[in-house]
């Protein structure tokens, strides 16, 4: 499954301009301008499973970092005191990674 059957293309190069300069990505920024915040659980959870790269059940700090590029190739990989921030913002139970209800807990934040 590719993300952009669940997010439209030009949702997703829109919100992926509006964070091209380092440090400028807010996830709640990013999700709503991407149409995430707006998706079913059931979405929110199938984007959840193309961004666990490694299909561990969880968006471990490594693939946090790259987590602009599931939506463009082209896409910057997002500075450490920005992947820190997703992870402590996203890490509610505090095992330093994000799990998939975690995740629909921050999509819809």
């Amino acid at each position: 499954m590719a993300i952009t059957d669940i997010l439209s293309a030009k949702d997703i190069e829109s919100a992926l301009s509006s964070c091209q300069a380092d440090d400028s990505f807010d996830y709640k920024s990013f999700f709503s301008m991407v149409g995430l915040s707006s998706k079913t659980p059931d979405q929110i959870k199938k984007v959840f499973g193309i961004l666990d790269q490694d299909k561990s059940g969880f968006i471990e700090e490594e693939e946090l970092q790259l987590f602009l590029k599931n939506f463009s190739s082209s896409a910057r990989v997002l500075t450490s005191a920005e992947t820190k921030a997703f992870l402590a913002a996203g890490d509610t139970d505090g095992d330093g990674k994000i799990g998939v209800e975690e995740f629909q807990s921050l999509v819809k934040a």
